[in-house]
């Protein structure tokens, strides 16, 4: 099988869908591989990496496009690459096809095989290739709302972790999951006053063995998520429903209720956020206020730490490339139920019923396809 390689170009997206070592494992398997000139610069892997593993560079994009059987990315196709799918190929990339409603058609137009990193599920519900880009993140969704809570940006002049005889900062975030566990381990580690909302009460006893005391754990509701907000510094929106547009847990009309200068970061955005007022930016021009209060919604937030994030994101999914080339996506589909989950479009019908339900599209049996 040939697989192929393109440089992401969403904005400031520097990652690249496969390192040196990962090309090097599938040329031994007997497939080609051919990547797109300075696809993996932005992380630090020179061209003579991947020629020295034996893959083959094309000068532009269309060839890797129009040679491969299959795609493999880091991020969704964008609207100049929409020309370039067809019906005979596989993509496997993020897709977040239920946050927009024109990249689903474009590529149920396509006809092309859609097979998304996000709604890979395993028999326990973990999600494996979502879970190294939500603990980088987490991560870094106390980094930059850190930054942002710096007066210069329209923050509150406050520091996180504060200083012998000033309180630290109040953080607040919604979500207990692979996000909200990350960012509250980085959160409380800077010192501050940490309280993570969740729906699962296993879940939030689980959270209590694993996090340190600074760490607040509460069953989230409509009464305590306003509570809440009111007195935070940062909010930190990491709710996930699989596959499916995340909730609005934050409404318009709740800014008024919070701290001027606090600062919301969004990591939800990528399934359209989980905060009314959230809008995609970009690492160029991150952050904007809405009612005094500072928005960050990066919706590659990963791509900002390519180097760390190329690396965390090829070790969980190079096993999964391995199976859809050794045995052809459908094989491979019936072989791995949790793979199978990941089948998003095909054949210009929807199978995944997050996307269906979020744009009121029929969906099909992801197993109808694997004949």
């Amino acid at each position: 099988m040939k697989i192929g390689i393109p440089k992401e170009i969403k904005p400031n997206e520097n990652r690249v869908a496969l390192v040196p070592s990962g090309a090097a494992a599938l040329i031994s398997a007997g497939h080609q591989v051919v990547i797109e000139t300075g696809a993996g610069a932005g992380a630090g892997f020179a061209d003579e990496l991947y020629v020295a593993a034996g893959a083959e560079l094309a000068p532009a994009a269309a060839p890797v496009w129009d040679s491969a059987d299959l795609v493999v990315k880091v991020k969704e196709p964008i609207e100049p690459e929409w020309s370039l799918l067809r019906p005979d190929l596989t993509v496997f990339t993020y897709f977040h096809f239920a946050a927009n409603r024109r990249l689903t058609e474009a590529h149920l137009a396509s006809g092309a095989t859609c097979i998304a990193y996000e709604t890979v599920q395993l028999p326990h519900g973990e999600l494996p290739l979502l879970t190294p880009m939500s603990e980088v993140a987490g991560r870094l969704a106390v980094q930059e709302g850190a930054h942002y809570l710096e007066k210069l940006y329209g923050g509150r002049g406050v520091l996180l972790g504060g200083v012998p005889g000033v309180a630290p900062a109040k953080v607040v975030i919604l979500g207990g999951g692979v996000v909200g566990t990350h960012a509250a381990k980085m959160a409380a580690g800077l010192g501050a006053q940490v309280t993570i909302l969740d729906l699962s009460l296993d879940r939030l006893r689980h959270l209590a063995d694993i996090l340190p005391p600074n760490v607040q754990l509460l069953y989230s509701s409509r009464h305590a998520i306003l509570e809440h907000i009111a007195q935070a510094d940062l909010v930190i929106g990491g709710v996930l429903v699989t596959g499916a547009a995340a909730p609005k847990l934050i409404r318009r009309e709740d800014l008024a209720t919070m701290q001027p200068g606090a600062v919301i970061v969004d990591v939800a955005v990528d399934q359209g956020g989980c905060v009314e007022t959230t809008h995609p930016t970009t690492h160029a021009d991150p952050v904007y206020l809405v009612d005094g209060i500072v928005h960050y919604a990066v919706a590659n937030m990963p791509g900002g730490v390519p180097r760390t994030s190329t690396l965390a994101l090829t070790n969980a999914t190079l096993p999964y490339v391995l199976q859809l080339t050794n045995k052809g996506w459908q094989a491979a589909l019936r072989d791995n139920p949790a793979l199978l989950k990941g089948l998003n479009v095909v054949a210009g019908h929807v199978t995944h019923p997050g996307i269906a339900d979020a744009f009121g599209m029929a969906c099909l049996p992801q197993e109808q396809f694997l004949q």
